[in-house]
């Protein structure tokens, strides 16, 4: 046992460690990314944050309307943007985001940008948007002087200036980078297979450090005067004012979205500039102000014309802006996704490993092997979907396959190891042992020697009634078929009660509850399956007696007590059965029916074990041979919600009580008038009518039995 314990746990830890080092790689890169996404589409919500921002889209809508309306091809003239600005500023936004590159001078002349330009000075809080990346993707490599210069500056505490770093820029026109409150980055990359699920929160360039535009505008909203907020930059994490960004090992924050496309509230640029232009003169306009007041805009495009779409998790067709404003709306919730701590994942993922190597080696049918499999696989899933739901990021699949591929090792090593040992036990102990018996000597080998231990067990005796007096009668192969059929259906009913059947006796029956497998309920099962068998009985006798000339009846005796319960037997052949005085009382009670006329009789420890559910008959206290103690017996009658039960018990419980107390003849006389229709009245009236003529010596209110 111990060898095959170390086994697993090397097998465990070599898929550990085989697994960690692919994923080190970068191997399962693509199954991570496909799992991530099902988590992020599953733990999508709104946040509280999610009111405070607002989109105002360049859509389909907003570029028809400018043509036909106003006979203006894209792209607009840049005075366009004014109103949309004046509308921001006079509704009371927080502040406002372009996530437009004006990087060419207009094409309508210099006071088209000298306009744009007036427009983002008279509006105070606007973020424009600075294009940076590498060659060939723009052609300023320095900042230019007149460049904006409420940017932070590059520290010695900068960690992530090679990842984060861009040597060209895309530099906008001085008209908008001289009059923007701020700059901020609008170019990022996805990931390997080009669907966006993190994003750089900075960028450096020419030792500036360049927020995205969603966090830049968080950043103007923050700022005093020209002082930006109090910036932290660590290898773990970025600190903005008040709030942190969690960093991955590559310096990039992981988005937690909040929905498909649409799910922050967006309007048209057309509606938003036709309701500056309709308040401008007094008029109403189809866009309330309310809905911008103390909020954040970003303003982007979603035409698809304008080729600013983005695959993400969410969907493949993702506005560019909407990726900036789910930014904005995770710094100000302060929910970004966390990266789980690599130490922490290596020990969890070590030790499910381990664990599953244990389960799958320890498994001793195929379904256990299937369900430790199983389990191996959606263990680390369902762990990934909470530590989502709680804001962690941790890889799934590779501690999923790592788990299963140590998972099949042990249950191979087990198979080739111990099948040809379970395959000898199983052949050698089918015949005589009960198959939980079996299963327990499968789990542990061990088990075959000789002893047992002490347990509190319900025990049933059962016996055909004058079974000698038909049996003459009937050949043996009529003989054998009227036991086989009797014998499997009382076995059955003992084993949909859960019982153990030790042995068959000739036409007795000998089975307890409560071993091999521990069952609390002991008592009660064995009162149903009693009454059960009583009922097959008695739905059969009439098929049985004209097939065999034979009318059933058999008599049951149930105790409850400690017994000793193992493999008893010599050395060369053993059976799994009990021991004790209370198995002893239980066949004595089975055989005590015939002196009060009763079919099933149980002990007084049953009757207090089963439970209140039973409707009872006191037979009354007896004194078994080979027992001094008295024993008070009773008679279950069936449960509280069963039909047909006797009216005429409170009676009979007042004969019984005659009886006891020595008053023979009036007890004889109560029990006569019942015994019309109860065979154990006319039992106790027959007693009663003998011991008033002769009174037995020093009565004490217990029957006291001659035979057994």
């Amino acid at each position: 046992m111990r060898r095959r314990h170390w086994i697993a746990l090397l097998i465990g830890m070599a898929g550990w460690a085989l697994w960690r080092m692919l994923a080190a790689q970068g191997a399962l890169e693509r199954l991570e990314q496909v799992t991530w996404d099902w988590r992020a589409r599953w733990t999508a919500a709104p946040s509280p944050a999610t009111d405070a921002i607002r989109i105002v889209l360049l859509d389909q809508a907003s570029l028809d309307w400018a043509r036909r309306e106003m006979r203006l091809p894209w792209p607009w003239p840049r005075e366009v943007y004014g109103p949309i600005l004046d509308f921001c500023r006079r509704a009371g936004a927080r502040a406002v985001a372009l996530d437009l590159v004006f990087t060419e001078p207009s094409v309508a002349g210099v006071a088209d940008d000298e306009a744009l330009g007036a427009a983002l000075a008279r509006n105070g809080r606007v973020a424009a948007a600075l294009y940076l990346g590498g060659p060939g993707e723009g052609e300023t490599t320095r900042w230019p002087a007149d460049g904006t210069a409420r940017m932070p500056a590059l520290t010695a505490a900068t960690v992530w200036s090679n990842r984060w770093g861009a040597s060209h820029a895309a530099w906008p026109i001085p008209e908008v980078a001289t009059n923007a409150a701020m700059l901020g980055s609008v170019s990022d990359t996805g990931d390997s297979d080009g669907v966006f699920r993190r994003v750089r929160p900075f960028r450096v360039f020419d030792g500036r450090l360049v927020p995205m535009l969603g966090l830049a505008l968080r950043m103007l909203d923050l700022s005093v005067g020209d002082q930006l907020p109090p910036l932290e930059i660590a290898v773990d994490q970025v600190r903005i004012g008040p709030h942190r960004v969690p960093l991955d090992r590559e310096g990039r924050v992981r988005l937690r979205f909040r929905g498909a496309s649409g799910t922050h509230r967006a309007f048209s640029a057309a509606a938003v500039i036709q309701s500056e232009l309709r308040l401008a003169e007094g008029g109403t306009p189809t866009v309330d102000p309310a809905e911008f007041r103390d909020r954040y805009v970003l303003v982007g495009a979603s035409a698809p014309a304008l080729l600013d779409l983005r695959p993400t998790p969410l969907g493949r067709v993702y506005p560019g802006v909407e990726i900036h404003a789910t930014a904005l709306d995770n710094l100000l919730a302060g929910d970004f996704v966390r990266p789980l701590p690599l130490l922490v994942l290596d020990v969890a993922a070590m030790l499910w490993c381990l664990v599953t190597s244990l389960a799958a080696g320890a498994a001793r049918r195929a379904w256990q092997v299937g369900l430790a499999l199983v389990a191996a696989v959606a263990g680390p899933f369902c762990g990934a979907l909470g530590l989502a739901a709680a804001g962690w990021y941790a890889p799934a699949a590779w501690p999923s396959l790592a788990g299963l591929s140590v998972g099949i090792g042990a249950a191979l090593y087990n198979y080739a190891t111990e099948g040809r040992q379970k395959a000898f036990i199983q052949r050698a102990f089918r015949h005589y042992l009960g198959p939980e018996v079996i299963e327990q000597l499968l789990a542990d080998p061990s088990r075959l020697r000789l002893g047992g231990e002490k347990r509190q067990l319900t025990i049933f005796f059962s016996d055909i009634e004058k079974f000698s007096t038909f049996s003459e009668r009937l050949d043996p192969p009529q003989l054998t078929r009227l036991l086989n059929e009797y014998l499997t259906a009382m076995g059955r009913a003992i084993l949909d009660h859960g019982g153990y059947v030790d042995k068959y006796i000739g036409d007795a029956i000998v089975a307890f509850w409560n071993a091999p497998v521990e069952q609390p309920d002991h008592a009660r099962r064995a009162v149903f399956a009693a009454l059960a068998c009583q009922q097959i009985l008695d739905e059969r006798r009439a098929v049985w007696a004209e097939q065999f000339g034979a009318e059933l009846h058999m008599r049951i005796g149930l105790n409850t007590g400690e017994v000793v319960v193992g493999n008893m037997g010599s050395e060369e052949r053993f059976n799994y059965t009990v021991l004790g005085d209370a198995a002893n009382l239980a066949s004595r009670l089975e055989g005590a029916n015939k002196f009060f006329g009763s079919y099933v009789m149980v002990a007084d420890t049953v009757r207090e074990a089963a439970g209140p559910q039973f409707v009872w008959r006191r037979l009354g206290r007896i004194r078994v041979v080979g027992r001094r103690a008295p024993v008070t017996v009773w008679e279950p009658l069936g449960t509280a919600a069963s039909k047909g039960l006797p009216e005429w018990l409170p009676e009979y419980d007042r004969a019984l009580a005659l009886a006891e107390e020595g008053r023979f003849a009036e007890a004889a006389a109560a029990f006569e008038h019942l015994g019309v229709k109860d065979p154990v009245s006319r039992a106790h009236a027959e007693r009663c009518r003998r011991f008033a003529v002769q009174p037995p010596a020093d009565w004490d209110g217990v029957w006291t039995l001659e035979a057994k």
